[in-house]
């Protein structure tokens, strides 16, 4: 589905839709950051840090901080990491992967931090990333993403900085196509924020309900309220939206075509999202732990697992996992 509308790009409006891009990184953060471009080597492109530790959104100190790795080459960055980090990945497997379903999803860890300090890590190619935050991605996971407040972290150089800005500048105003089709009749920025944020987290099999989505509104509210002010006007000023003080309409609601496309592309997002999952089994370093501290973290339910189930998950769990998947509280709320 197309993700763009059209809209005259300004030097006002770039710079509003750029806001957050520059926040200072916390000491932690700066450290993963040195640590991961030495890991890749000659092949990191760009770091983009995202998630609850960039939106302080309720992130524990011992929490995975989380990344958009971006390398020119999956088999040269794979290579470096298995090299300079001591992780058990094969550069050859993870590369195919990465290439059948991008991205890969990967833990590296600071050797001897204390506390625990490690980077979940969504590892794409430039040419797959830019893809991905286009108006041709395959599905959301990065769109999901890149709209609410990120940090630039990182970039090789200046001009492969500026080309990271207009991806992430893009992903912001993609938001309004692929927002549409679920937006009230009449909306202010804030609803749009949180129509946004509630498409997006259904478009994800998520152990956590939607009251999350006003935990990350009310810490995301500095940056994502500003930018979309400044899109929302400058759609109402080419009369793509009306306007009434803070209120607004689409003058064009979308048709049922449009709908069933938006349908559509969050049931394949969704789709190749849970499929991603299985690749965790292969590539992320305890995937297991992981998993079970993340529904316990998010949803509070804790799920004890015999020592059958720990030492044979993939035969064994599919009970206990489907019962979760059942009754887990996004379906619930």
């Amino acid at each position: 589905m197309p993700l763009r509308p059209p809209i005259d790009f300004s030097a006002g409006l770039r710079d509003a839709l750029e806001a957050g891009f520059d926040t200072p990184l916390s000491p932690r953060t700066a450290e993963l950051v040195q640590f991961l471009t030495h890991v890749c080597g000659d092949a990191a492109f760009a770091l983009i840090h995202y998630g609850s530790h960039a939106q302080q959104s309720d992130a524990r100190p011992e929490s995975a901080h989380d990344f958009f790795v971006i390398v020119d080459r999956y088999r040269d960055a794979y290579r470096s990491i298995a090299e300079r980090a001591g992780v058990k990945v094969r550069p050859r497997t993870a590369t195919l992967l990465n290439h059948i379903l991008p991205p890969n999803v990967i833990r590296l860890t600071v050797p001897g931090s204390n506390p625990t300090l490690e980077a979940k890590c969504a590892v794409y190619s430039w040419t797959d990333f830019r893809q991905a935050s286009s108006g041709h991605a395959k599905d959301h996971f990065a769109l999901g993403r890149l709209f609410q407040h990120v940090q630039l972290a990182w970039t090789r150089d200046q001009s492969i900085r500026e080309t990271i800005v207009n991806s992430l500048v893009s992903a912001r105003i993609a938001t309004f196509t692929w927002g549409q089709s679920y937006l009230p009749h009449s909306f202010d920025v804030d609803a749009y924020c949180r129509t946004l944020l509630e498409t997006s987290f259904a478009a994800e099999i998520r152990p956590e309900g939607h009251e999350r989505v006003g935990t990350l509104l009310a810490a995301q509210r500095g940056t994502m309220v500003p930018v979309y002010t400044a899109l929302l006007d400058r759609l109402a000023e080419q009369r793509i939206l009306g306007r009434m003080g803070k209120v607004y309409t689409i003058t064009e609601p979308p048709g049922k075509w449009s709908k069933f496309r938006a349908a559509m592309y969050f049931r394949r997002s969704k789709a190749r999202a849970t499929l991603r999952w299985l690749k965790y089994v292969a590539l992320y370093d305890g995937w297991l732990e992981y998993i079970l501290m993340k529904i316990a973290r998010r949803s509070g339910i804790s799920v004890e697992l015999t020592e059958r189930e720990r030492r044979w998950p993939l035969i064994f769990l599919w009970p206990k996992a489907l019962r979760f998947l059942r009754s887990r509280p996004q379906r619930r709320s």
